[in-house]
């Protein structure tokens, strides 16, 4: 039974720290903010998810203690993360469409440009004839 544990503990702490790798990476070497996004809150969220549930799996299986401390981590990160990934997003957004930030292209594209129909998030007032325009009349 030890060593199933030892095993499952080590591949939680080998994956969660290989995600964490790869969405570090990501961070640093991907071109646009758009893109960076994707490491912190996609690859590195899943990683330090691992990482404490390998944490807590030690604490209570091998030491026979047991700490609320690593799951109200994750709750938080869990809750934290897409919400401030999407406050990013949205401001990011804003700034391209109102040209106060230019951006290099990205593997994904270009970046929108101001009049384009990708403005969805941001301040601007719904185009005339469409459901977001007519939903209060």
């Amino acid at each position: 039974m030890t060593m199933i544990v030892d095993i499952v503990i080590s591949a939680l702490v080998l994956l969660g720290a290989g995600f964490v790798l790869i969405g570090s990476w990501g961070l640093v070497r991907l071109p646009s903010t758009m893109e960076r996004l994707h490491g912190p809150t996609k690859a590195t969220t899943l990683g330090l998810g691992a990482l404490l549930l390998g944490s807590v799996l030690y604490f209570q299986l091998r030491l026979g203690t047991w700490s609320a401390h690593e799951l109200l981590i994750s709750l938080f990160l869990f809750i934290t993360a897409p919400i401030s990934a999407n406050m990013i997003a949205k401001v990011h957004l804003h700034r391209l469409h109102t040209g106060a930030l230019s951006e290099p292209d990205s593997i994904a594209g270009p970046p929108p440009r101001p009049g384009d129909d990708g403005d969805w998030a941001t301040f601007a007032e719904p185009q005339q004839d469409t459901p977001a325009a007519t939903a209060n009349t």
